[in-house]
């Protein structure tokens, strides 16, 4: 059975986007990270946020355009409110976070369903959906964005460490979240 996995790049004050969005900050932290590259052959599915999913590619109009780094070759599953009238090759749209889960471990077998998106992860983690948070933590601080996680008043989500690599580039925390 697919596990469910929030893997993100973040900056060391906390943000996976810079202000609007901007997903530019990432370049200089792109290179060897040997936690990542092994990663993108364990995913199975994709579940991403619309905005996540429509936003912006630090990679667009390369040849390393689309997630990681243009590696990610697979079923992808956009919860949204407003599904596109035109199809988008290998993607699905859904409205319901429960039916677009379900689809996405039936996608991706006994690999992972990768999380993208602050408010998909949010919702999945509130959902208690979610077994394992990979972060990169980028050492530069971006002072402004889109966080990791954040659920204002709310309470915590309890993760226990199993791994901690550092790279040349980040370094990398694996955790497991606890019940």
């Amino acid at each position: 059975m697919a596990k469910m996995l929030y893997a993100a790049t973040m900056s060391l004050d906390g943000f996976i986007a810079g202000h609007g969005g901007d997903m530019s900050w990432l370049k200089p932290y792109f290179g060897p990270n040997p936690d990542m590259d092994d990663l993108v052959h364990r995913i199975g599915a994709l579940l991403v946020g619309r905005r996540t999913f429509e936003g912006d590619d630090p990679n667009k109009g390369t040849e390393n355009e689309g997630a990681f780094g243009g590696a990610w070759d697979g079923p992808t599953f956009v919860l949204t409110h407003q599904v596109p009238a035109e199809p988008v090759p290998s993607v699905v749209f859904m409205d319901d976070l429960e039916r677009a889960v379900a689809a996405a471990k039936e996608a991706a077998g006994d690999k992972y369903v990768n999380i993208l998106g602050a408010n998909t992860a949010r919702a999945c983690l509130d959902a208690g959906l979610p077994d394992e948070v990979l972060v990169c933590v980028a050492p530069v601080l971006l002072g402004d964005g889109t966080r990791l996680f954040e659920r204002p008043g709310g309470d915590n989500v309890r993760l226990e460490r199993t791994s901690l690599t550092h790279g040349p580039l980040a370094t990398n925390i694996w955790t497991r979240v606890l019940p």
